[in-house]
């Protein structure tokens, strides 16, 4: 250990960039202090152009890449030079070392470029946390910013796979939308509502779009029809999945779960249209198997068996067979109030175009719309 300390001492041991040339370097209690000289560019920022002429010196602290797990402090001396320009407005400026900082920066490029890393991986505070454990602190609101400013400068290209989803504000009450390039992995662009029209919009102003992925919501799908009608829109994968298992969840509820049988009878389970009873095939199905499990709830109490033993046997929490057995009786759930817009109000005209031959979904939903 002591060996290596002392070899820190050695200028070849700190590795910077061609702009400095490292003085020296010391321990100063629970980190390192490292002396070095500038030696950037020497011409004007306004005009470029060169300049000999020293006005005085300026020091500059940065914060450096952590040493044997130590803070490391880049204490600079840099030249201030005079512009000899005469159509120049600037009369002094600061040599540059684009190597190794940028100008009025309080970090070094590979220290930025580290906390950005840790603000786009875990965030401000997560980031605020890990900084300090690898001995670069730096404040939440600071990794947000080198984070923000690294998305300011990055040169936008086009997008030809736009993956468009919603994000919440607030779950249940506000949404927003999100535009994501599938290629590059990246996110585009960030909506503060979610609507067709502004969905419309935003394709409209990049016509380069040739494929659309996304959810099964009806206002991206109107969105991206009106605004990129030449592109060609696609489910994406987690959707494709979900349709999977709720297909399978659809199918399963016919089996219930106590019995292990089909809990409807052949002709229900054949013959039933959906328009002439009050309940669609899969409610009444559902309905028929909580009744099974309710009736088993009470069969195994009477022979004896606690309650925890019963929520074993037949997966039904111990709230729900507290309140059964309690009870003593299977309370109805309470259906939705129908409204002006509820599919039961045009019962009748569905029923009709059912007969007629129309059982396509779409067309039934178009036209129950325009009746308003």
């Amino acid at each position: 250990m002591a060996d290596d300390l002392c070899g820190m001492n050695g200028m070849e041991s700190w590795a910077f960039g061609s702009d400095l040339r490292v003085v020296s370097a010391e321990r100063v209690d629970d980190s390192w202090l490292v002396s070095a000289v500038g030696r950037g560019d020497q011409r004007c920022p306004d005009c470029a152009e060169h300049s000999k002429s020293r006005h005085s010196w300026h020091e500059r602290r940065l914060q450096d890449l952590p040493v044997q797990g130590l803070q490391v402090a880049l204490k600079l001396r840099l030249g201030r030079w005079r512009c000899r320009n005469r159509q120049c407005e600037r009369t002094t400026f600061l040599e540059r070392l684009p190597d190794t900082a940028a100008p009025v920066a309080r970090r070094t490029r590979r220290v930025a470029e580290l906390l950005r890393l840790l603000g786009h991986i875990a965030g401000g505070r997560p980031g605020k946390l890990l900084a300090a454990r690898l001995a670069i602190p730096a404040s939440d609101n600071t990794i947000l910013r080198h984070l923000k400013r690294h998305a300011a400068t990055r040169v936008a290209a086009p997008v030809r796979v736009a993956g468009i989803d919603d994000w919440s504000w607030r779950k249940g009450w506000a949404y927003g939308t999100v535009i994501v390039d599938l290629e590059r992995r990246e996110v585009v662009d960030v909506i503060a509502e979610r609507s067709a029209e502004t969905t419309a919009d935003w394709f409209r102003k990049h016509p380069e779009v040739e494929i659309v992925c996304r959810d099964r919501c009806g206002v991206y799908s109107q969105g991206a029809r009106e605004g990129a009608p030449q592109a060609r829109q696609v489910a994406d994968r987690f959707h494709l999945l979900q349709n999977l298992r709720e297909a399978i969840e659809q199918q399963m509820t016919r089996v219930g779960r106590s019995a292990g049988r089909s809990l409807l009878s052949p002709t229900d389970s054949h013959g039933a249209s959906g328009l002439d009873d009050d309940l669609q095939p899969s409610r009444r199905t559902r309905r028929d198997a909580r009744h099974a499990l309710f009736e088993r709830v009470h069969a195994l109490h009477a022979a004896g068996k606690t309650r925890r033993d019963i929520t074993a046997a037949t997966g039904v929490g111990r709230a729900t067979v507290r309140l059964w057995l309690r009870s003593g009786r299977l309370a109805d759930r309470t259906a939705m109030t129908p409204t002006a817009r509820s599919p039961r109000c045009f019962k009748d005209y569905l029923s009709q175009r059912w007969d007629a031959g129309c059982t396509h979904g779409g067309h039934l939903l178009h036209e129950i719309r325009r009746l308003g």
